[in-house]
């Protein structure tokens, strides 16, 4: 069913050059750009794909974000994982409806948001509440406010241990600059068969992470992503002048549980 844009509501407009610029709308809000500018209130109450100009004669489409969308051009504290991990790592990470997820190193909330998205619920320690409060705004900006029913955000660092009083959790997903550090303490909190994912931006942590999955971990794996687009017009195919290569080292590994008493 389409339903109409309204005030609070996100929008992508998208330009002739294919430039995106999210905005929430607002009955006396306005979006500005070197093109003019074009009343919210031109939008609300328009359906998705609806055409609107500036006051220059821009002309923009109207879309809802995607949560590729918002990932790109969300407010932000912290650098944040860009989609072309957050997909990956949700897969590798296995992460699904009811999945218990310890995260640390929250940041902007980029991968949070990805993660609830998938239905995962999430307890994430950061140690700068700006950045914690920015990641809960963008979780709720995008999925409402119910989803925060399944985020608990604590002011912690994880190198310190990891609370017992959360509970076990079925998956730990780490972006954090020494995840070795987190291993010892995830090991007392994840249960059998639980998976850990670390993202890192050099070989060298990916190396060190890996050497601290060693012993009651199995199935260690490092990969990298790499996005190449292609330019396609008519005949004329060629994979496009730039690509997205390096982020970062996506380390993950399953937990074989502690070992049982004799």
């Amino acid at each position: 069913m389409t339903t109409l844009f309204t005030a609070d509501d996100k929008a992508v407009l998208l330009d002739s050059k294919k430039r995106r610029y999210l905005i929430d709308l607002a009955d006396d809000g306005e979006f500005h750009s070197h093109a003019g500018f074009v009343r919210h209130s031109d939008i609300i109450g328009q359906a998705e794909g609806c055409r609107v100009r500036s006051t220059k004669n821009g002309e923009y489409v109207v879309l809802r974000p995607t949560l590729e969308d918002f990932v790109i051009e969300m407010p932000r504290g912290a650098q944040v994982i860009y989609p072309k991990d957050l997909a990956p790592i949700c897969m590798l990470a296995d992460i699904g409806p009811g999945m218990r997820v310890f995260e640390s190193g929250i940041g902007s909330g980029a991968l949070s948001t990805t993660m609830l998205r998938y239905g995962a619920e999430i307890v994430g320690y950061e140690i700068r509440e700006d950045f914690a409060n920015r990641a809960k705004t963008n979780v709720r900006g995008f999925l409402g406010a119910e989803a925060l029913d399944r985020y608990e955000v604590h002011i912690a660092s994880s190198y310190d241990g990891i609370d017992l009083a959360h509970g076990t959790f079925d998956r730990v997903v780490l972006d954090l600059p020494e995840p070795w550090q987190v291993v010892p303490h995830a090991e007392h909190v994840l249960r059998a068969g639980g998976i850990l994912l670390a993202y890192t931006p050099s070989i060298t942590q990916a190396a060190q992470v890996r050497e601290a999955l060693k012993g009651k971990w199995i199935d260690g794996r490092t990969i990298e992503v790499l996005h190449r687009g292609w330019h396609i017009d008519g005949q004329a195919v060629r994979p496009d002048h730039r690509m997205v290569a390096h982020t970062g080292f996506l380390s993950v590994a399953r937990f074989l549980g502690k070992p049982s008493a004799d």
